[in-house]
């Protein structure tokens, strides 16, 4: 039996594996505080994702995601405010592609479960 696609999993995970990378390379760069505070949220997405796909009950698995909003939003302004300094080297626009990719499918996804 196959498993069928999660496309929220599998984005989320791209995206922490470029948040990741991203983040490496600012700690080369001496940029640790906002390393540190990007990789925690950046990666926390997916990993409330994850962790939401085992729910044990509607209304966790709404929270979960909901959480996983709350980082992603996070992770955007601390996105924001590296692109917005001069003394930061900007992200590759994948991140940011993919970001607003997983707010959206979280928004969807919430929105539906509410319905439901």
């Amino acid at each position: 039996m196959t498993q069928k696609k999660n496309e929220i999993v599998e984005v989320s995970f791209k995206l922490a594996l470029l948040i990741i990378r991203f983040t490496e390379m600012l700690d080369a760069s001496q940029k640790y505080v906002i390393a540190k505070q990007l990789l925690r949220s950046g990666t926390s997405v997916g990993a409330n994702i994850r962790e939401a796909q085992s729910a044990e009950s509607k209304a966790d698995f709404i929270h979960k995601l909901k959480i996983a909003h709350k980082e992603a939003l996070e992770t955007e302004y601390w996105l924001d405010l590296i692109k917005a300094s001069e003394s930061y080297p900007n992200p590759e626009p994948m991140i940011d592609s993919l970001l607003l990719s997983v707010i959206k499918l979280l928004n969807k996804i919430i929105a539906t479960s509410k319905q439901k």
